[in-house]
């Protein structure tokens, strides 16, 4: 299985087009219009607005099952760095996650079975906006996706630097973690420095804190059981004299296991109280639960598996990959429809900058890969019975 090469070359430049013009979560407006655009030029149906700038793609060929296919759409605020001829010009925005090029991919995808004869049933295509922490795929679903669109199953691909190129990789169950945030504000008694008997020093708490939040899964969670609690912020404090009345203490937790969550998230509640209550101070605790892990379910995990076998480029297939403590808010869509989340190696033979680092750029080795993939899941799901 095999894109054309007039559709690949077609790609490259869709790529580096959308890599030069990033737009922040809920803002995708000119992406938007780029792939409802060329939707139509297959021959799609296509809806707009769909979760405010998401988009979907419908091409149906009679009876048969439905399929979805979803591309995350949206940059992040990061100033880019590689010096590419293609970089962002849109200072402060870059696409250093590569929904670029998993736009592109879906696009190509699109563009080659536009003119397949050979299916039977529906296919959607769903650009989701806002997968950077702002929840575009809750969004889609809210407003109304698999009750417009209703699918017999929804998949999701994403590049994956440290993977190889050539290697194609997903798991049954759990594979990406959940993301929930915590604020702590610790209110002492300010006083002046010099007298620091006068007051309550929620700093001295703050500190405490920090290190204590670490024994929530070192010492309260079992070593078999994934989690991750980070403090990422600690803000308290004006001037050099002054002991301050308040400190803000923040973080995330990410684990892949829903029981799991409420467990650490009742951990981190009564130890910031308790601690608090000993020093004669008082803890405010926000705690958002924010996405859901990503889990895939078995039969989708293992079609999607199955589909990569026939694909040129893919020469490498792992079946059961360690999951990442990172979080994709595909998982909202997961919720709600059976399906598959999968990851594609994007290693050429210099290693790919990171994710989300301002050196980052999509490898457009793998833009024929992924979309031979797409079309390969899509013509087994809608093969002509």
């Amino acid at each position: 299985m095999s894109i054309e090469a007039d559709t690949v070359e077609r790609m490259v430049a869709w790529r580096r087009d959308l890599h030069a013009h990033p737009e922040l979560a809920f803002q995708e407006t000119r992406t938007a219009e780029f792939v409802a655009r060329e939707l139509a030029a297959c021959g799609f149906a296509v809806k707009t607005g769909i979760g405010r700038t998401g988009v979907v793609g419908t091409l149906a060929r009679g009876d048969g099952p439905a399929l979805g296919l979803r591309a995350d759409m949206d940059a992040l605020p990061i100033r880019e760095a590689t010096g590419l001829p293609y970089a962002s010009t849109n200072p402060g925005v870059m696409h250093a996650c590569g929904h670029d090029g998993h736009v592109t991919m879906l696009l190509g995808a699109a563009r080659h079975l536009a003119s397949r004869s050979d299916l039977a049933g529906t296919l959607h295509v769903i650009f989701q906006p806002a997968e950077e922490c702002e929840g575009g795929g809750k969004a889609m679903v809210e407003d109304g996706l698999f009750r417009d669109f209703p699918c017999d199953a929804v998949f999701g691909l994403h590049n994956w630097p440290g993977l190889p190129v050539g290697t194609f990789a997903t798991r049954t169950g759990p594979i990406m973690a959940s993301l929930d945030t915590f604020e702590i504000t610790v209110i002492g008694y300010g006083t002046h420095a010099a007298m620091p008997e006068r007051g309550t020093d929620p700093l001295v708490l703050a500190a405490e804190l920090v290190l204590a939040l670490q024994t929530v899964v070192s010492r309260r969670i079992a070593p078999t059981e994934p989690a991750v609690l980070s403090v990422t912020q600690i803000h308290g404090g004006e001037a050099y004299n002054v002991i301050p009345d308040r400190a803000v203490i923040r973080g995330t937790v990410r684990c892949l296991d829903e029981g799991l969550r409420t467990r650490i998230a009742d951990h981190v509640r009564a130890l910031a109280r308790g601690l608090a209550e000993t020093h004669g101070a008082r803890a405010e605790i926000v705690y958002t639960h924010g996405y859901p892990a990503t889990i895939n379910a078995a039969d989708p995990a293992r079609f999607a598996f199955d589909a990569a076998a026939e694909v040129a480029g893919i020469t490498e297939r792992r079946s059961e990959i360690t999951p990442s403590m990172g979080s994709e808010d595909f998982s909202y869509m997961l919720n709600e429809c059976p399906g598959a989340y999968v990851w594609l190696g994007a290693d050429g033979a210099k290693p790919s900058a990171p994710l989300h680092n301002p050196a980052y750029d999509f490898n457009d080795e793998i833009l024929p890969v992924g979309a031979a993939w797409w079309a390969s899941l899509t013509r087994r799901f809608l093969a002509a019975r």
